[in-house]
């Protein structure tokens, strides 16, 4: 074999990529490595430890041949020549920068790790999404601690969007190494550039300076979260003047400068990358003095929680102002459809809002299990992205007021409303008839995604609420909704 490659960080970024460049190099030895054995088990079993799409089938293709997993983390780093890291970089918690500022601890700790067990030359890669001249701290720990061994850093960002990662590394629109603009660097940039060139079409493949690609990360996912920040306060103006926000999208999106995707109102933005990215973004032109521009982003973020606060008040306020002891169905948990991902997920703050009025909540997700959905409601904000056994949680609480069921049916039988949270295929078939049947009368549906046909759910009987959608009646009148 030739080149060996060794991916630090076995989650969400780095198994499905690695798996991707091992289906499509079969003559690149691919190591994927992580501390924890749990994770590293299920990669190697019939039950892997993410639900994407298609990822079975080419881990299956590849694992064992060209494909391994293992806890030999320092082993297999010392003997790759190419070493992505992937690992988290969580929001800080506490200290300089906390709820804004990148936590980089686990990214210094690798970058040491590699430096003391490096043997050979190594090109190393970032891949997790981190703040603009981390390149630069990782380099200098790099060569501080050298021993007479080059190593090159680039920037090699992840564009991969959940629910759809294995059709985008597949074709992506582009693949972006950034690296320094020295020989060496060039060299190294060509040497990774040959890796994707497998696959991926010449044009595809950009290169930049090491700032350059690991800002457009960055200023990617803030473009694309503000697009939904942006219909989304579209949409509570539409609710207040009459307009249907699918409508408003349609035309707006029509033109071509302007483009289709990410015109979907919703009750927000979820995952674990926009909010985290975004922050980030927000804290860089803080340390920068650029108040303005911060300012500016920082909106985003500020219209997505609003919308979230916005869709809990039309809940309660529609029920008669209160939904304490009421049975509320909570239909979707996972951040979007297709995947089991609940990072930063709309659901955990709608369901806080729920919980503080003292609703009780049955929460039904065909991709979540209840140890998730639990251990999501009862961790402190930013808590999410640190490892397992330093989460504080409080779980106890919740049992009260939280079930987590099996299927929508049984979610819904003698609910008072039902929330639809993630847009899964599945809530847009089910017997409604047979729902509204089974639920306390007057019986409500506030759809956060706008999925569901409210014309057929009206004429069952249903009190509705759809995110930027001409009010029903009974919602329309309510003093409280204007808050």
């Amino acid at each position: 074999m030739g080149v060996k490659i060794c991916c630090i960080g076995a989650g969400y970024v780095g198994g499905p990529t690695m798996a991707m460049i091992a289906l499509k190099c079969p003559d690149i030895e691919v190591n994927v490595v992580d501390i924890s054995k749990p994770r590293i088990a299920a990669w190697n079993s019939d039950e892997l430890p993410i639900y994407e799409p298609g990822l079975d089938e080419v881990v299956k293709q590849c694992r064992g041949k060209n494909l391994f997993f293992s806890t030999e983390v320092e082993r297999l780093v010392a003997e790759a020549d190419i070493v992505f890291v992937s690992v988290n970089t969580p929001t800080k918690t506490s200290g300089l920068g906390a709820g804004k500022a990148a936590d980089l601890t686990y990214w210094e700790s690798a970058a040491r790790m590699i430096a003391d067990v490096s043997k050979s030359d190594k090109i190393v890669v970032e891949k997790s999404t981190v703040p603009v001249k981390t390149a630069e701290a990782i380099e200098k720990i790099l060569t501080h601690n050298n021993k007479g061994i080059n190593f090159q850093i680039l920037s090699n960002p992840e564009f991969l969007a959940e629910g759809t990662a294995i059709e985008d590394l597949q074709k992506p629109d582009r693949v972006l190494i950034g690296g320094r603009e020295t020989p060496e660097g060039q060299k190294a940039v060509a040497a990774l550039k040959a890796v994707y060139a497998h696959w991926v079409p010449e044009e595809n493949i950009l290169t930049t300076n090491l700032w350059s690609a690991e800002l457009s990360k960055l200023a990617a996912n803030a473009f694309l979260a503000q697009r939904i920040s942006s219909i989304n306060a579209m949409s509570a103006l539409c609710e207040a003047t009459g307009a249907d926000v699918s409508e408003v999208a349609y035309a707006v999106g029509k033109d071509s400068r302007i483009g289709p995707k990410f015109l979907n109102a919703s009750v927000g933005f979820g995952g674990s990358c926009f909010q985290k990215d975004i922050l980030n973004l927000v804290y860089i032109c803080e340390c920068n003095g650029l108040m303005e521009v911060a300012n500016y982003w920082k909106q985003v973020v500020q219209i997505n929680d609003y919308q979230k606060t916005r869709f809990v008040r039309r809940v309660v306020s529609s029920m008669f102002n209160t939904v304490s002891g009421k049975k509320v169905a909570i239909l979707g948990f996972a951040f979007k459809k297709d995947t089991g991902d609940t990072r930063e997920t709309p659901a955990i703050d709608v369901c806080h809002g729920l919980l503080g009025d003292k609703a009780l909540l049955s929460i039904y997700d065909p991709q979540v299990t209840e140890d998730q959905i639990k251990r999501d409601l009862s961790m402190n904000k930013f808590d999410w992205d640190h490892p397992q056994h330093l989460q504080l949680q409080n779980p106890t609480s919740l049992t009260q007021q939280v079930s987590v069921v099996v299927d929508a049916y049984e979610a819904t039988k003698g609910a008072h409303g039902i929330c639809v949270i993630t847009e899964w295929d599945e809530f847009k078939n089910l017997d409604y008839q047979k729902i509204y049947d089974n639920m306390v009368k007057p019986a409500f549906i506030f759809d956060g995604r706008n999925v569901l046909n409210m014309e057929e759910l009206r004429k069952i009987g249903f009190i509705t609420y759809s995110i930027g959608k001409p009010l029903d009646p009974w919602v329309k009148d309510l003093p409280a909704a204007a808050n």
